[in-house]
């Protein structure tokens, strides 16, 4: 299998990942009652739901609310910089304040959501409380280091994927489908990019190799808190269809831990809570359909339970 072929393979995962509803609530809770909304940030290839039914996050949203949380679900361009999803997603972040009367937002990024997440904390301060991060692409992801390498400007297969890639942004009715293309994401993912980057958005870094951040840190007079996880596994359910395309990805990374897409070292960022849960890249997400390891934890769960950690953080 080329290197080609693997990213029709996670395109079309991708798409899978969300086709499902997300469950009604089955009780009213208190456990993620935060002070501040929480917003959710899709990755690369993601989108907040596609035609109002199909979920990226899946049944994660509702539980939240079920258990006592606002929570907003971005809409930002699935193949773009970071900085132009990062734009899309402080204009939604505006909107909702005007709207609701909110002051300021516990943000949590999935995937390249995370940079994304960090690119608002950044540029408007004073509206993130905290910002979270899973499986975040903060040093690149050796995947897209490799398909970049190999993929032609302007040739069939780019022309193909960026075709793809604006499908999935027309159907989830983002309003920059023209703008979406591949090799604007990629270099944005690689590890070059995420350098860059980094560099201009410091805030959170690990002050060692592979190692923890500060728990928060004050951008222009706002202090925020930092967060990230990550899971270490690739194949962890035969039934998931997209398994084997993140075990045949994952083998990018050489030995080194990752969940098929990024590794355990670049999800790193602020105070790393744990790192090596037994999810890979969709699994954090409670996709394919929440077809998880059989012995892994809820991630649904871990979601509640990462919005009671802000609740008690008075976030």
């Amino acid at each position: 299998m080329n290197k080609q072929v693997s990213l029709k393979a996670i395109c079309a995962a991708a798409v899978v990942a969300g086709v499902a509803l997300a469950a009604p609530a089955a009780h009213a809770g208190t456990q993620a009652k935060t002070k501040y909304p929480i917003v959710l940030v899709h990755g690369f290839i993601g989108f907040d739901n596609i035609l109002g039914a199909v979920n990226y996050f899946y049944d994660i949203p509702g539980t939240l609310r079920n258990e006592g949380a606002t929570v907003y679900v971005a809409s930002v361009n699935p193949s773009q910089t970071t900085e132009f999803r990062g734009e899309e997603l402080i204009q939604q972040m505006k909107q909702w304040a005007a709207k609701d009367g909110v002051k300021k937002f516990n943000l949590i990024g999935h995937s390249h959501g995370g940079p994304t997440v960090r690119y608002a904390a950044g540029v408007v301060p004073g509206m993130v409380a905290s910002v979270s991060s899973m499986a975040g692409t903060h040093f690149g992801s050796k995947v897209a280091d490799d398909i970049l390498a190999n993929t032609t400007p302007g040739g069939g297969f780019d022309q193909a994927a960026t075709a793809g890639l604006k499908l999935i942004s027309w159907l989830t009715g983002n309003k920059t489908t023209s703008d979406t293309d591949l090799l604007t994401a990629l270099n944005a993912l690689s590890s070059a990019g995420a350098a860059k980057f980094n560099a201009k958005f410091p805030a959170g870094a690990p002050t060692t190799t592979c190692g923890q951040g500060p728990d928060r840190a004050t951008i222009a007079g706002n202090t925020i808190r930092f967060y990230s996880f990550s899971g270490t596994s690739v194949k962890t359910n035969a039934w998931d269809v997209s398994d084997a395309i993140l075990s045949y990805t994952g083998d990018y990374f050489k030995g080194e831990a990752n969940d098929g897409l990024v590794s355990r070292c670049s999800s790193h960022w602020g105070s790393v809570i744990k790192d090596n849960y037994t999810w890979n890249h969709l699994d954090e997400i409670n996709q394919v359909l929440g077809t998880i390891g059989k012995d892994s934890p809820d991630p649904v769960a871990f979601y509640v339970q990462h919005a009671n950690r802000l609740k008690w953080a008075l976030l």
